[in-house]
């Protein structure tokens, strides 16, 4: 039996698009004929990254969004519904980190951390999960409703990573977020699920491979290699399509053997 991902008048919102594993996200979901609504701060980049979509015959639309502060999430998430249309899939990509030990991790770093990651991630699913249950409650007998939000989490968030404490704290917490929504929103067709991403080779990290602490990394790691962006794109399809309709709560590290 063979198996095709086709997203085809699906609407897909990815946070955090303007670089690194959400502009990939975008270019996938694009790729397998969804709309997506690139949303981040930094605007320009997301028309750069919509430009390159529709060059390749996608469809892509820009919303700013600041996922640490909420009336921006409600705008954003209203403006994509009217302009674009009904969100079906949330790829919940915003992340930031800090490289501290937990000695010298200071409030600011702390809040920022845990603002974006886990606050912001909460609720951005929350606004998206509002309308996606009421369409589901209104939908007639038959009819497609529900949806697919994918929380990205990380391998830190199942084993605690030296030096990122803060970081792995916030997506420790996204891990069980991800199994209390899927608890509470699953009766109404919406399938929540998190990817858990190890050491991926990104625009953003590129250089720091190339360092003797990246190189130790690197050689600490089952296989010694890194992982590229393109490697969750199989994850990515099977999570936002239909084929993950009795995948609901899971937790799917794509590190490579590195959590083991």
């Amino acid at each position: 039996m063979a198996y095709s991902i086709d997203l085809s008048g699906r609407v897909a919102l990815v946070t955090g698009a303007s670089s690194g594993l959400g502009r990939r996200f975008a270019q996938v979901l694009a790729g397998a004929g969804a709309a997506v609504a690139l949303a981040g701060r930094r605007v320009e980049r997301l028309k750069d990254l919509r430009a390159a979509i529709e060059a390749d015959g996608g469809d892509a639309h820009v919303v700013r969004l600041d996922v640490t502060d909420t009336d921006s999430i409600s705008s954003a998430v209203a403006h994509v519904e009217t302009e674009v249309g009904n969100i079906d899939i949330l790829v919940n990509n915003a992340g930031v980190s800090a490289l501290r030990r937990l000695t010298e991790t200071t409030p600011e770093d702390f809040d920022s951390v845990f603002d974006t990651n886990t606050r912001g991630a909460f609720f951005v699913a929350q606004e998206v999960a509002k309308r996606m249950i009421a369409r589901s409650q209104g939908a007639a007998p038959g009819t497609w409703a529900g949806g697919r939000i994918i929380n990205i989490a990380s391998m830190a968030g199942l084993r605690v990573v030296p030096q990122l404490g803060a970081y792995a704290m916030s997506k420790a917490a996204v891990v069980h977020m991800t199994r209390a929504m899927a608890l509470e929103w699953g009766r109404f067709g919406i399938n929540i699920n998190a990817i858990c991403p190890g050491y991926i080779e990104t625009e953003i990290n590129h250089g720091s491979w190339d360092t003797e602490g990246g190189r130790k990394i690197i050689d600490a790691l089952p296989r010694r290699r890194l992982g590229k962006p393109e490697d969750l794109d199989p994850v990515l399809l099977m999570l936002a399509s239909g084929a993950s309709h009795f995948v609901n709560g899971a937790l799917i590290a794509a590190d490579d053997g590195a959590g083991v």
